[in-house]
This record gives C-alpha cells, sequence and structure tokens, in this order.
C-alpha cells in the first residue's frame, strides 16, 4: 500500500487532481449503475410476476384436460390436449402438478422440472409462490405455482412459467449500456479533471514562476497580477506584500549600512589624524607641547566614547522587533526607573533644574531597554535646554512627559525625528548619532505603547510616551496579565 501511495504522491498536483476526479467520477457513476441495474431487475421480475399471475388459466379449462379419475396417486394428462404443442407468443408454459411429483403439460413445448416447493403447493403444505427453475432443455425459468382448489382431495397445483430470459435478456442489454456509458464518463471526467486542473493551476505555475524568478534574480520588485478574489488571488497578494515588505526591508538595510558608514566616518576620521599626529612625534623625536597632547588625547578619548556609543544604538537596533526570549519580560516600576534616570541626567547637566512628579506605574517590559529610552528622551532635553533652564517630567497613570524649554524643534522636521541617523540641521554639532529616538520609538512599541514629540505652549519640545500597565503590581506572579489592561 505504501508504494501505490508514494508513487502517487510523486505525481505532478495536475496529474493527482485528474486522477482524483476520474476516480470518483468513477465510483459515482459505478454506484449509480448498479442501483440501476438492481432497481431494473426488481422492476423486471415484479412485471414478469405479474404476467404469470394474470395469465392463470381459468380452472374449468384446466379440468377439462386432465384425467381426474386417475385415483389417489395424482391426475394424468389426457391423451390429445388441444393446442398442447402449439408455439406460445411468450414462449409460456402452463403444466398441471400431482402432490407426488408427476406433471402434465396443459401448453407449450417445454416441461418445467417440479420442484419441492410445487409439490409442497400441490399438497397444500404451501401457498402460492414464485420461484426459479430449470426447463428440460436446460433454460431458467419463472415459475408461479397455486393450488388447484376446484378438487382438493386431487391435491393438484398449477404452474405457469415463462423464459428468465425475457428479464436476462434486456439485463444484459442495460448492464452494456451501463458499462459504455460509465467509460465514457469517466473518460471525459478525467479529461475535464485535468483541464480544471490546467485551468485552476495556471495562477499556481505563474506564481512558481515568480518566485524562481526572484529565487535566480533577487530582483524584489517584480509583482503578480490579481485576478478575482479567491483563495489563489490572496496568495497572489500574499506574495506581493512579501517582495514587497522584502524589498522594503532590502531598502533599510541598505540605508542603515550607508549611513552607519556615514557616521562612522568623521570620529574615525578625527580619531585616524590624532593618532597620527601622536605616531609621527613619536617617530620624528618632535614633542608636542603638554597642553595640545592633552587636547589630543581627550579627544581620541572623547571620539572612541562617540564610537562605543554609536556601535552600542547600531546593536541595539539590530535586535529583531519581535520578542525571542533574547529580553526577559518583568514587571518594571516605570516611575522608580524614571526617578533613577533623572539622576544620571542631573550628572550629565547640573546647572539644569529638573522637576518630577511621578505616580506609580507599573509596566512589562524588558528593564534595561525601557531604561535606555528613558534615558535618551532625558538626554535629548538636557541637551537642549538652554544654560540653567529647566527640564519637567510628570508620569501620571501611564502617561510620561518630559519638557524641555529650548529652541523646540520645526513643524516641518517633526515626521522625521524617529528617523535612524535623521538629525537636525541646528543639532549636528551637538554630540549623538541621531539614533537615540530611533531606539525609543522601537522600545516603546515593543512594549504596546506610543511615543510623539510636539511642540510644548510657550516654546521648548515635549516629549510624550504612553505605556499600558497598572497603579499596583499585580499579586501573585510577574506574569499575571489582569493588572496590566489599558
Amino acid at each position: 500500500m505504501t508504494g501505490p501511495v508514494r508513487r502517487f504522491r510523486g505525481l505532478p498536483l495536475r496529474s493527482r487532481l485528474a486522477l482524483l476526479v476520474a476516480t470518483a467520477v468513477a465510483v459515482a457513476v459505478a454506484a449509480a449503475a448498479v442501483t440501476c441495474w438492481f432497481v431494473v431487475r426488481g422492476t423486471l421480475r415484479d412485471s414478469l410476476d405479474d404476467a404469470l399471475n394474470s395469465n392463470r388459466p381459468k380452472p374449468g379449462t384446466v379440468l377439462q384436460q386432465i384425467d381426474i379419475d386417475a385415483g389417489a396417486g395424482g391426475a394424468r394428462c389426457l391423451r390429445e390436449i388441444p393446442g398442447r404443442g402449439d408455439p406460445d407468443l411468450y414462449n409460456q408454459t402452463i403444466q398441471i402438478v400431482a402432490k407426488n411429483g408427476t406433471n402434465c403439460v396443459i401448453l407449450g413445448r417445454q416441461s418445467i422440472k417440479v420442484t419441492d416447493a410445487d409439490t409442497a403447493v400441490a399438497g397444500r403444505d404451501k401457498s402460492a409462490n414464485y420461484h426459479n427453475t430449470t426447463a428440460a432443455n436446460g433454460e431458467q425459468y419463472r415459475v408461479y405455482t397455486y393450488p388447484l382448489e376446484e378438487y382438493p382431495q386431487l391435491s393438484l397445483a398449477v404452474s405457469v412459467a415463462r423464459p428468465l430470459s425475457e428479464v436476462d435478456d434486456t439485463l444484459d442489454n442495460l448492464a452494456l449500456i451501463l458499462l459504455f456509458v460509465a467509460g465514457i464518463g469517466v473518460v471525459g471526467a478525467g479529461a475535464a479533471g485535468l483541464w480544471v486542473a490546467r485551468t485552476g493551476l495556471r495562477p499556481v505555475d505563474r506564481l512558481t514562476a515568480a518566485v524562481e524568478h526572484v529565487a535566480r534574480t533577487e530582483d524584489l520588485d517584480l509583482r503578480i497580477p490579481v485576478e478575482g478574489d479567491d483563495e489563489i488571488a490572496r496568495l497572489s497578494e500574499s506574495f506581493n506584500s512579501m517582495t514587497a515588505s522584502l524589498a522594503s526591508s532590502r531598502d533599510l538595510q541598505q540605508q542603515l549600512i550607508a549611513d552607519a558608514g556615514h557616521e562612522l566616518r568623521t570620529p574615525l576620521t578625527s580619531l585616524r589624524t590624532n593618532i597620527e599626529l601622536l605616531a609621527r612625534s613619536e617617530e620624528t623625536g618632535r614633542a608636542i607641547p603638554p597642553d595640545d597632547r592633552k587636547a589630543l588625547l581627550a579627544s581620541v578619548t572623547a571620539q572612541m566614547t562617540e564610537l562605543a556609543a554609536l556601535i552600542g544604538d547600531l546593536q541595539e537596533l539590530s535586535r529583531p522587533d519581535a520578542r525571542d526570549g533574547g529580553g526577559k519580560i518583568q514587571v518594571v516600576a516605570l516611575h522608580e526607573l524614571t526617578r533613577a534616570a533623572i539622576e544620571r541626567a542631573r550628572l550629565r547637566g547640573p546647572e539644569l533644574t529638573v522637576t518630577a512628579e511621578l505616580a506609580p506605574w507599573y509596566v512589562r517590559a524588558e528593564p534595561p531597554a525601557l531604561e535606555r529610552a528613558v534615558v535618551n528622551i532625558l538626554d535629548n532635553a538636557v541637551k537642549f535646554s538652554p544654560p540653567h533652564g529647566t527640564v519637567e517630567v510628570a508620569l501620571d497613570r501611564g502617561h510620561l512627559t518630559v519638557r524641555d524649554h529650548g529652541p523646540g524643534i520645526p513643524a516641518d522636521e517633526l515626521p522625521h525625528v524617529f528617523d535612524r541617523f535623521w538629525r537636525s540641521p541646528s543639532a549636528r554639532s551637538l554630540p549623538g548619532s541621531g539614533l537615540g529616538l530611533s531606539i525609543v520609538a522601537r522600545t516603546v512599541q515593543s512594549c504596546g505603547g506610543e511615543v510623539a514629540l510636539r511642540a510644548a505652549d510657550g516654546g521648548g519640545t515635549e516629549a510624550s510616551v504612553r505605556l499600558p500597565g497598572a497603579p499596583t503590581p499585580p499579586p501573585g506572579t510577574p506574569s499575571a496579565p489582569e493588572a496590566f489592561a489599558q
């Protein structure tokens, strides 16, 4: 059984569909043909039985053709019975059957074999019945035997018989017709199934060719025409969406590489220049003044710090957006995390005033990633705040706002603030890689929240972050979800 199944699975899909259709039609046609044959046979048998019953001779006619003085041994036919051997239109035979098994043909040319059923009817042990038997010439006959009631003391019965060939010949012809029609139906169904398979799988062939083309040429701009709204059309739409997403991902990857290369070039160039000056000083023996050497070493340290920060940002952005188990999701006290980030921000801007109103709020997140996002927001506020300015931080029911009183962001630049490596023209002279807000946006979205930047009333910029959570920690395990409905 395994071999045929394996061979069937090895066939092309259109061949399997055509074979399945032909098989299904063959089974259906065979079932219909067999049912039709049995129904017709039953109808013809019933019709023949009705004909036998309706052709019963009159009792007086039967008595006129037998010798009723034969004694207790039974009855015998008269020597001369008018019309006994004449051919009958239906090749019918009528004979008298006695209880002892003797018979007398009163109509027809064939003597019908007497059976136990016939003698039982003659002896009144059974009522009239229908059965099949054999004639003297070996032909099959259908027989109807009924008792002769006029002289019960003679124990006689009358058998009316007609050849079964009347039914069997018709059934044989019907079987040939059904077989012929079934054969044509199966062949036609196979051809129709092959045509339907070819027609239905034509879009799949186009899709296969497109996939092979993409695999061969890496051309992600290829699109398949979508026709209709069936499963094939949805498959084509899914393929087009997939190639569009891959093309977008490839473009973003190339853009990321180009932007990263551009951002890395500046610190590397400066670092190389400073190192070359120090090396040349050592090679030539011409000492660099102590103040200049100190400035060069400070510049090298700053550039290395900037490179390390940039590489760290790139690693953070290279992590997949989906949670793959790389970071552990925990219940995080957002107010405590924000308070710690504020302390770090005060160290970076000691001359600034940072106010904080933090209501308790607990969220589910990766603690390091969320802390980095909050620190990045505060770093931006510190970076763009004027000397001795104020940074206002508030947290109320999951809504974290950080406002500075700096120059603000022009309205035409707001849509780009979360793009990777994007930096405002006015901020290009300040330290940074342009990746901080991109990391913020990705971290907040992975927590199911929202982040936005807008111009604050009275000047400055306000960063707004909304995170789903609860004002109290969840009972039981940290994974309890009931306390974190938005």
